[in-house]
């Protein structure tokens, strides 16, 4: 055990320096004084007082987080039902069909969803007059539907895992259904909640493939504009705002793993002194 110990902390080190040695590089790089983001030229924040006079940018990452916020709430609603659907009830018409259609966008690719979802809203335009063009709605709503089947599959697998005698005795004690699920079934999956929230928040922040077939003219994410700049170059204000999205997501897990781990801990402690 102690020969493997040196080879697997070594395996560690690369493997860590692999997935997060370029998020480095570009932090380091967003303080770099010159505009060639790979010849470092001394320490500066200048990119960061440019960047808020960058209004493209600026526009872009804040429809990107609006999107991406409606997106993961909308897909924890549909997703959530979607997998109490497939836990508790075992046996009903359509249930495969419901399993097909959550799984498929999981292995669907991005290409085939974007141009589907770009007839259909077509298609709906055409015959309806809705939706209205494309914009913010249809980028929400194509990202909502492969999202969903992400967090149907952690609330699905947290549900089967459950012990429902809780639930079973505030049924036998006279509450209604609804009411075990908003006071038992919810906080019990609520760490299933979250994680399947900032899944869905991340895959609509990352998309690119997606948004461009759905999007219009007047509604143009973070990853389309950052793509777009960097044939012709990487800007260093690309570099600043990637560090400060970087910072806030870390903040925003930071702050939920606190969380997640304080309600574990008063959960134990009700259950020893029950």
């Amino acid at each position: 055990m102690k020969r493997r110990f040196p080879v697997l902390m070594t395996a560690l080190m690369f493997g860590y320096a692999f997935l997060y040695g370029p998020i480095l590089s570009l932090i380091v790089y967003s303080f770099n004084e010159s505009r060639l983001v790979t010849v470092w030229a001394g320490f500066s924040t200048k990119w960061y007082g440019e960047l808020l006079h960058n209004q493209q940018l600026l526009d872009a990452a804040w429809l990107s987080v609006k999107v991406a916020s409606m997106t993961a709430s909308l897909a924890v609603v549909l997703g959530t039902l979607a997998a109490l659907a497939l836990v508790r009830f075992r046996r009903f018409r359509g249930r495969a069909t419901l399993q097909v259609m959550v799984t498929a966008p999981l292995v669907m690719p991005e290409v085939i969803i974007g141009l589907s979802l770009l007839l259909l809203f077509v298609a709906m335009q055409d015959s309806i007059g809705w939706p209205d063009g494309r914009g913010q709605l249809t980028i929400t709503l194509a990202h909502t539907t492969f999202a969903m089947a992400y967090v149907t599959v952690i609330v699905q697998s947290r549900l089967a895992h459950m012990d429902r005698s809780l639930e079973e005795a505030a049924l036998d004690l006279g509450a209604r259904p609804l009411k075990v699920f908003f006071t038992i079934t919810l906080p019990l999956i609520a760490p299933a909640l979250m994680a399947g929230w900032l899944l869905a928040f991340t895959l609509s922040l990352d998309d690119l493939v997606v948004a461009s077939f759905v999007s219009g003219p007047g509604a143009t994410t973070l990853p389309m504009v950052v793509y777009s700049s960097v044939r012709l170059g990487v800007s260093p204000e690309i570099n600043a705002l990637a560090t400060i999205i970087v910072l806030l997501v870390s903040l925003a897990v930071a702050i939920a793993g606190v969380l997640l781990y304080r309600q574990e801990k008063r959960a134990q402690s009700e259950q020893n002194q029950g």
